[in-house]
């Protein structure tokens, strides 16, 4: 049988299959059902800087959100019912209930005074630290250097703040993405997720109003991941995650084979049930067995491309062959 083990931004993990942040791992009864589902290791569930704002009664919140008139109190109420302090319970809590690596996660916007808060998260015992950024360009006015460089910001200054291992998820927009993934890992990161899903939205037609849209990844999408793991991996000094899309065991082999050191799940496990890790796992440790690996480790980037392979030059034969047909 081979061997599911690998080594991810530091931590040992039992295997490549990692519970991604989500309503599932919110509580400690959901992360307790990841670890006995068998996973490597899980992502809480992000906490929102807005969160740790309105606990301590910060009223300069995000503009974009205090344009709309509910928000401060929805925030204080946020605050309030799912603050920091129960975060940092929770953290401590999964510590002592399950023996896999627990990687807390805060949705950030800025560098402020906020990263003062990773160090009670290290102290927790959090073993690692996930920053979900969610900068947006919204307005003419910004400019791509500028927003890049906020992310570098933030990434450093909780570097300085920290010993634990820090890996930053991040969307798929951006002009330059090698240059952008490169500066986060110059700037301390350990590790790159790859791709934070967005918020989906939708207009409802008859009410004229905004509308969630679908929230659940589909197979299609981890396209996206893959050519871009394969692209950076064998190009950065720093481990890569992906997530999005992954809805088998097969998936996860590609996305390894490309250089993923794990991988990120959420979609497929609401859809079919968090004890659907499992099946994914076996699915997984199969493939290596039929395919002659003897370890996750051994597999992951063998198909990655390499700079000499000239990339741009394979994708666009791989993109003719696709439209002409006779690939």
């Amino acid at each position: 049988m081979s061997d599911l083990s690998v080594r991810y931004i530091g931590l040992d993990l039992r295997n490549p299959f990692v519970v991604s942040s989500c309503g599932l791992t919110g509580t400690l009864k959901g992360v307790a059902q990841c670890a006995a589902a068998g996973a490597g290791a899980v992502v809480l569930k992000s906490l929102f800087e807005e969160q740790i704002e309105a606990e301590i009664g910060v009223s300069d919140v995000r503009r974009d959100i205090d344009i709309h008139p509910e928000a401060p109190d929805y925030l204080a109420e946020l605050g309030k019912t799912h603050a920091p302090r129960s975060y940092l319970q929770l953290i401590e809590s999964a510590r002592k209930e399950i023996d896999i690596p627990v990687i807390a996660s805060v949705n950030c916007v800025s560098a402020r005074w906020w990263s003062e808060y990773a160090r009670q998260i290290e102290a927790a015992g959090a073993s690692a630290l996930e920053l979900n950024i969610s900068i947006m360009p919204r307005s003419l006015d910004q400019e791509a250097a500028e927003l890049e460089i906020a992310f570098y910001r933030i990434v450093d200054q909780v570097r300085k703040k920290v010993s634990l291992p820090i890996t930053v998820k991040i969307g798929p927009y951006f002009t330059a993405l090698p240059r952008v993934v490169d500066g986060i890992a110059k700037s301390g990161a350990d590790g790159v997720v790859l791709f934070n899903r967005f918020y989906q939205l939708d207009v409802d037609a008859e009410s004229l109003s905004l509308a969630p849209g679908y929230q659940f990844s589909s197979q299609h999408e981890m396209h996206l991941p893959l050519r871009w793991v394969s692209i950076l991996a064998p190009q950065i000094g720093c481990d890569f995650a992906a997530s999005t899309g992954i809805h088998s065991g097969t998936d996860a082999a590609k996305l390894i084979l490309a250089g993923a050191t794990v991988v990120q799940l959420a979609s497929v496990l609401y859809r079919q049930g968090v004890k659907h890790l499992s099946i994914m796992i076996q699915e997984f440790e199969s493939w290596l067995d039929r395919h002659g690996f003897a370890s996750a480790q051994e597999a992951c980037g063998t198909l990655a491309q390499s700079p000499s392979f000239q990339p741009e030059s394979l994708e666009r034969l791989q993109y003719i062959k696709a439209l002409t047909g006779l690939g």
